[in-house]
């Protein structure tokens, strides 16, 4: 059954700040050493999972899943896909970005994970919020002048749009080898993004409210 509230994940990224603070109603996931974020904010999660070798010990007094650290998920994916199964919709990434390298284009990837079964995931880090598109069209807002980048995943993206953004795209096709659609920036603080066929990652400066996915 989907949950109408917001799915909370921090991980053990760096934390950068919030956007919003959770709400009552909303789940909170922390996912390994993510603990250490959602403490330090006076959270107390709903769930800690994860192979617990960043954090170091297993927590106590809260729910807690601990998965073998040789998995094929990382700590963030497992939660992420927790939280759709538990019917959550709505998900919001905290400490998934920052440090290593492979762990944030990981998460990049989660983006996606989440989007192909019916999920809106949006990844935070100090500047940008990140979400995934696939086959559809997406509403963001920015200041006027603020930076977007849009990002192809899949081997294609077929029919991309891009509007009210200083440098437009009319039925384009962006590749996974070409990054074409990186750092674009708001005209009067709006921008709509479609794609026909393919998988987009979309990052811009601002807040997740203003985006709209159609």
């Amino acid at each position: 059954m989907e949950k109408k509230g917001t799915c909370w994940i921090f991980g053990a990224g760096e934390f950068m700040g919030f956007a919003t603070r959770p709400e009552a109603g909303d789940f909170v996931i922390a996912a390994d050493g993510g603990l250490h974020s959602c403490r330090a904010l006076g959270i107390e999660p709903d769930l800690a999972a994860g192979d617990f070798d960043s954090l170091g010990f297993e927590p106590e007094g809260l729910p807690t899943l601990r998965v073998p650290v040789a998995k094929d998920e990382t700590d963030m994916l497992l939660c992420v896909r927790i939280a759709i199964e538990r019917g959550y919709r709505m998900l919001r990434l905290y400490g998934g970005t920052g440090g290593r390298l492979d762990h944030t284009l990981a998460n990049l990837q989660t983006l996606i994970y989440a989007a192909r079964r019916g999920a809106s995931a949006y990844l935070y880090d100090a500047d940008f919020v990140y979400t995934a598109l696939i086959d559809g069209e997406l509403e963001i807002s920015g200041p006027p002048g603020g930076i977007f980048s849009v990002f192809c995943l899949s081997a294609t993206a077929e029919g991309v749009y891009e509007r009210g953004s200083l440098y437009t795209l009319d039925d384009a096709t962006l590749d996974c080898g070409f990054p074409l659609g990186v750092s674009n920036h708001f005209l009067d603080g709006a921008a709509t993004i479609s794609v026909r066929r393919g998988e987009l990652i979309v990052g811009w400066q601002y807040q997740w409210e203003k985006a709209k996915k159609k």
